[in-house]
């Protein structure tokens, strides 16, 4: 009797092993075929991945290669507010970046939340931000709103806080593409002035 359930025994071990040994091998191979293909998917949408990092509000820069003194135009806002942006481009991915550096030049702090504009579900999933920005390509005849994805979350700085007297901060948005023959558009953001961008790319 024990010889037999020895060897029942090593069977059933034996049975269980192999099973365990097959899972692992299909999982290996599942991971690797899921490993490539999220890489690929990974490497492709690099600019999406930029505007998550302005949505969520840890980086206010979508790229790294912007000259902080260059000074493409300036708009003036309310209460000693400058904005000066430093780099307008249009990128192959079929968008606009502009970028720049908010500026508080008086002698108050200034509260950032008209920035995000007046539509309720953007100003609810983008405080403090830099969401109410458009474009206007007047020859086109055409206004452009910065880009959001399906949840209404901005590709652009958000989460900024009160800025203090003779403090700054840098800011992104980015914006659907006009047609390529068009090189200029007027820019506003909430409580600033209108300025002319040329656009570079």
């Amino acid at each position: 009797m024990s010889i037999r359930r020895t060897t029942k025994s090593r069977r059933v071990v034996a049975s269980v092993s192999l099973a365990a040994a097959l899972a692992f091998i299909v999982t290996g191979c599942g991971g690797d075929d899921g490993g490539k293909s999220q890489d690929a998917g990974s490497s492709t949408p690099s600019k999406s991945s930029e505007g998550d990092k302005g949505a969520g509000g840890d980086d206010t820069a979508a790229g790294d290669n912007v000259d902080p003194n260059a000074k493409l135009a300036e708009a003036k806002g309310q209460g000693g507010l400058t904005f000066v942006v430093n780099q307008v481009k249009r990128d192959s991915g079929g968008f606009i970046t502009v970028q720049g550096v908010i500026k508080n030049e008086g002698d108050q702090p200034k509260n950032t939340a008209g920035w995000a504009g007046s539509e309720s579900a953007v100003v609810a999933k983008n405080p403090n931000s830099v969401a109410g920005a458009t474009l206007v390509d007047k020859v086109g005849k055409k206004r452009y709103y910065v880009l959001r994805d399906t949840e209404s979350r901005c590709l652009c700085t958000t989460g900024i806080l009160p800025l203090q007297p003779g403090k700054s901060t840098p800011v992104f948005m980015q914006f659907p593409t006009p047609p390529a023959s068009t090189n200029e558009v007027d820019f506003t953001l909430p409580t600033f002035a209108t300025t002319s961008l040329k656009i570079s790319g």
